[in-house]
Order: structure tokens, then C-alpha cells, then sequence
């Protein structure tokens, strides 16, 4: 699972900058600077965030997927994820960028949830 969090962090922020980085993202990150705007966003804004990074990363995974048959799928997951988030497992995912042990087990909740496939 490692090897596929750290391509997923690259992904996005290849794709989208230097945007936040999908819900399976290390906590740990290497070679990732957060973005600063992500101290100041929304909660909307920022599940918008997850949203694009789900379906960057998705179509990458499932080879054979476009981008935009991903959204509906994407938007469940980042609005399960970001609902599902503690207060300190916000603000650690505003800090860093990415989400943390708790956070990222809730992602992978949402995952599930979403009939999307998780990380390998």
C-alpha cells in the first residue's frame, strides 16, 4: 500500500499542482509541500479538493475509466470523508496536505462505501 500512497501523492500533485493530496495519502509525506491555501479554504472547498484528486487518481487506477464517469463516485467519497473528519483530523489534513492514521481509515471507509477500489 505504501508504494501506491506515495504514486498518489505524486499524482496529485502533478495534476493538480500543488493541490491536497487523495485520502489514502501517507501521513508522512516526503517531497510534498501542502499547499497554504489549504489553511484558509472552506470545508467545501476542500472536499472539492479530494473530490478532483479522487477522480485524478481513480482513472489512473482503473486504467480504463475517464475522468468525468468518476465524478458522482468521487463526490460521495470526498463528502463522506470530510463529514466523517474530527476536528484535529481536519486541521492535520489542513497542516500537512494529507490525512492522517485516523483519517485515512475513515477515507477507506468512504472508499468502501462508494464502490470505489482501494489503494492495493
Amino acid at each position: 500500500m505504501n508504494s501506491f500512497i506515495r504514486a498518489l501523492l505524486v499524482s496529485a500533485a502533478v495534476s493538480l499542482g500543488a493541490t491536497a493530496a487523495y485520502a489514502a495519502a501517507s501521513s508522512t509525506p516526503t517531497q510534498y509541500e501542502p499547499d497554504p491555501a489549504l489553511k484558509t479554504e472552506s470545508v467545501p472547498q476542500l472536499r472539492a479538493r479530494v473530490s478532483q484528486s479522487c477522480s485524478i487518481t481513480q482513472a489512473k487506477l482503473q486504467s480504463s475509466v475517464s475522468e468525468a464517469s468518476l465524478n458522482r463516485s468521487c463526490d460521495c467519497y470526498a463528502g463522506r470523508t470530510m463529514r466523517s473528519l474530527s476536528a484535529t483530523e481536519l486541521q492535520a489534513y489542513r497542516d500537512t496536505g494529507v490525512f492522517n492514521e485516523t483519517a485515512r481509515e475513515k477515507a477507506l471507509s468512504a472508499l468502501d462505501a462508494c464502490k470505489l477500489p482501494r489503494p492495493l
